[in-house]
């Protein structure tokens, strides 16, 4: 795809400028779109002498709002010179997660471990090198158990003085009371549709059409935006999402369909994991000093299994992902369907599936349409049990097929 120059829909603000036709930000919160707010906070703390700076941080906001970026966007402002004003390399440095005076603990898995947190607290000891300030992230602080929580909050409670604790969660419930009460919060919100979309024309390169696509099929999910635009399989597989309920047609059909949707989540995360495993073995057996294809000595098998036991969990967690997805694209068409029933004015998300979404519609009223759309909901949250999830996905789909005998 090419770069296209111009608006990207008709009555958005041009390129260059923020949602309301204001200048876009530059430096390392040029990525961080429809947050003016939350980066004018952070942006005046980043100053010496402002006033606003504290040693904990806790930014909140739903997935796709780009918490972490702004984490990383605010570390960068802290350890340059200029604070961010400009993209040097130690704001580049910042931003990938690399700065010398920086750590991010970013995981895959369930939980965030009490021993990943206890090593993070000794890393905050340490004394900044190349800046005025250490910073550690925690992207998924919502993934701490109490206990693991409590190690962090004895080291935010009496923090070195120049170390800065930048914490992530969806919202301000998800981390401990106690925690949350020694942060300073700072709220992130989904940002809109021609926003995303105008970041993906002036970041990515992708033309004004593909881009509004990409916006409102991700509802605004700018990373989930990037792929679908850049990405023709992306595109396919959430085609391939879309046509799931024309084929519930049957029972037998239901249970075939939702099987096959189990098996495709579990490739799509292998997929995502597979190679990372690989390499994570591969550089714990070097650092054992055990040769490729060696045999394992007694005494790295319990360090080889640990690492086994949390690949499976990540990739437990990725199958999940990637059934959430699917739950989430078909909330998504039914929420258009429901619009549709009811005569709402209100964009559809699916831009492109207005004879899919006319279908449907015509196909139920919006009380049925509604019980489908509490189906999906009830599943995304047997997602988050034991629950086998093949039984999730064959319930969710059943109830699809035939929302009145759940």
């Amino acid at each position: 795809m090419t770069a296209a120059q111009g608006t990207v829909a008709e009555g958005s603000a041009p390129a260059g400028t923020g949602e309301a036709g204001t200048p876009a930000e530059t430096g390392v919160w040029s990525e961080l779109v429809g947050q003016d707010r939350a980066i004018a906070q952070l942006r005046r703390a980043a100053v010496p002498g402002s006033g606003s700076m504290t040693h904990a941080w806790l930014l909140t906001g739903p997935p796709g709002s780009g918490r972490s970026n702004a984490a990383r966007a605010f570390a960068a402002a802290l350890l340059t010179p200029d604070h961010g004003e400009s993209r040097s390399p130690a704001a580049e440095r910042a931003l990938r997660g690399i700065h010398e005076s920086m750590t991010v603990l970013s995981t895959q898995k369930s939980v965030i471990t009490i021993d990943e947190v206890r090593e993070l607290v000794a890393t905050a000891h340490q004394s900044p090198v190349n800046a005025p300030w250490r910073v550690v992230i925690i992207e998924d602080a919502d993934r701490m158990s109490e206990r693991t929580s409590n190690v962090l909050l004895k080291a935010i409670e009496e923090p070195p003085p120049a170390t800065v604790w930048i914490l992530c969660a969806p919202s301000q419930q998800d981390v401990l009371t106690t925690i949350r009460s020694r942060c300073r919060s700072v709220s992130l919100r989904v940002p809109s549709a021609d926003a995303v979309a105008q970041l993906l024309v002036r970041r990515d390169g992708v033309d004004p059409q593909t881009a509004r696509w990409a916006a409102h099929a991700s509802q605004s999910h700018i990373g989930r935006a990037k792929r679908l635009a850049l990405h023709p399989d992306a595109r396919t597989e959430r085609e391939f999402t879309l046509g799931i309920p024309a084929h519930l047609t049957s029972v037998g059909s239901t249970v075939r369909i939702a099987a096959r949707i189990v098996d495709v989540a579990k490739e799509r995360a292998a997929a995502r994991t597979e190679s990372r495993n690989a390499e994570e073995r591969d550089s714990l057996l070097r650092t054992l000093g055990v040769d490729a294809g060696g045999k394992i000595p007694p005494s790295a098998r319990s360090q080889i299994k640990r690492l086994e036991d949390e690949q499976k969990r990540r990739s437990v967690r990725a199958r999940n992902d990637e059934l959430d997805s699917i739950f989430i694209e078909l909330l998504s068409l039914y929420r258009d369907v429901l619009a549709h029933q009811l005569g709402s004015r209100t964009e559809f998300i699916n831009v492109e599936e207005t004879e899919r979404i006319a279908r449907l519609a015509a196909e139920s009223d919006e009380t049925t349409t509604l019980m489908r759309i509490d189906v999906l909901r009830k599943a995304r949250e047997r997602l988050a049990t034991n629950m086998a999830p093949a039984l999730v996905v064959e319930a969710a789909f059943i109830g699809l097929s035939n929302p009145w005998i759940v």
